[in-house]
């Protein structure tokens, strides 16, 4: 970069396509060099504890300024800033509005923008549309589960929820096991879960794609079981349940949203694994004594009884350590494992930065001056 002159990307979102946005099998890649790098300690998130999720702007259920934005479905701001060393070696923040009333205008739920900068003068190199970008790289982290922890002669995924952090799940399973056959998918709206089926139908026509009328015909029989739902959170028995009795023997289950397993199985039985351990317990001391009311994660969950003095911390597993070979793939033949997927920064800055040297190599997107030298020094 030639300085002072500042000139910046943007990439819109056809821009992200032709950069190869939607590669998932590069972007599982991209996840999995990220968990080594955040193993080893080559990152930091917001907070003191350099692990937080973001910062969370939330609106109260009643203002007596007519202006402000309340509460309601899925309402929040969110910035969600990282750094990654390794060879991503950025900086950079992904910034929404998410509003569930936002479909009746024809938009989607969330709107997502990520800024990439220089790791040390801050100077914007980058500006991009990231819905895409944040749905392949949340898919992309089940992803890496999958392949490390599902049978490797895997035929069937059970998909609860047929929203777009599904439809991208599946594209990873479809990426890391090609041995599947079989998808089932259980949805509470007719039309979503039509959908889902029409779009799963025409990106694999080789695939035999039904829905399912209960979460626990979407469990029983599958290898691979993906959940992402959006439910109210506050009174855990109220979130999706799940039956011990329903999961077949070595079957990986995913969860990017709420669910809830039976103690007795979770304490004595289930192998939890998490995408980022420091992630779930930074949420513990902020949210404690019961974060799980807040955070329907069932790892989070798991936090809170080890709080409780129930669980031991040993038994979490951390995926880092499976993929640095600190600690065995598997630790007993037909383990059923419960993987919490919480999402991080530090995902939109890998795959951020893949999409952005892709798309400086092939000369996609606009290039934007910020100045040519700054007019004011601070």
């Amino acid at each position: 970069m030639e300085y002072p002159k500042i000139d910046f990307l943007y990439l819109s979102e056809d821009d992200m396509i032709a950069a190869g946005v939607k590669d998932m099998k590069s972007c599982v890649e991209a996840m999995e060099e990220m968990f080594k790098l955040m193993k080893v300690g080559d990152y930091r998130m917001g907070g003191a504890n350099g692990n937080s999720h973001g910062s969370m702007v939330m609106f109260p259920e009643k203002s007596p300024f007519p202006e402000m934005p309340v509460d309601g479905p899925d309402r929040r701001f969110m910035a969600m800033p990282a750094y990654l060393g390794g060879k991503f070696d950025m900086a950079g923040m992904k910034w929404y509005g998410s509003n569930a009333a936002n479909k009746e205008k024809g938009l989607p739920r969330s709107i997502l923008m990520l800024t990439l900068n220089d790791k040390d003068t801050g100077a914007p190199l980058a500006f991009m549309s990231a819905n895409i970008l944040s749905a392949y790289r949340t898919g992309a982290v089940p992803g890496v589960g999958f392949k490390y922890f599902a049978k490797e002669d895997a035929e069937t995924i059970g998909i609860v929820g047929p929203g777009v952090m599904s439809k991208t799940a599946l594209a990873a399973a479809v990426a890391v096991r090609p041995t599947l056959k079989n998808v089932k998918v259980k949805g509470r709206g007719k039309a979503s879960l039509q959908k889902f089926v029409d779009h799963a139908k025409k990106e694999y026509p080789e695939l035999n794609i039904y829905a399912v009328d209960t979460i626990e015909e979407a469990v029983r029989d599958s290898d691979i079981v993906s959940v992402s739902t959006s439910s109210p959170t506050g009174d855990p028995s109220l979130y999706p349940y799940i039956a011990e009795e329903w999961i077949k023997p070595g079957a990986i289950i995913e969860s990017t949203a709420a669910l809830r397993f039976d103690d007795d199985f979770i304490i004595n039985r289930a192998r939890t694994v998490t995408d980022n351990i420091m992630l779930y317990e930074a949420w513990e001391e902020e949210m404690k004594p019961n974060a799980y009311n807040t955070i329907p994660i069932p790892a989070v969950h798991v936090e809170d009884l080890i709080a409780e003095g129930k669980m031991k911390p040993e038994q979490i597993d951390d995926l880092g350590d499976v993929l640095l070979g600190n600690i065995p793939v598997h630790r007993k033949e037909d383990e059923i494992v419960i993987y919490s997927v919480g999402g991080m920064p530090t995902e939109d800055v890998a795959w951020g930065s893949m999409v952005y040297r892709n798309a400086l190599k092939n000369g996609i997107g606009t290039k934007l001056n910020l100045w040519d030298a700054p007019k004011m020094m601070v």
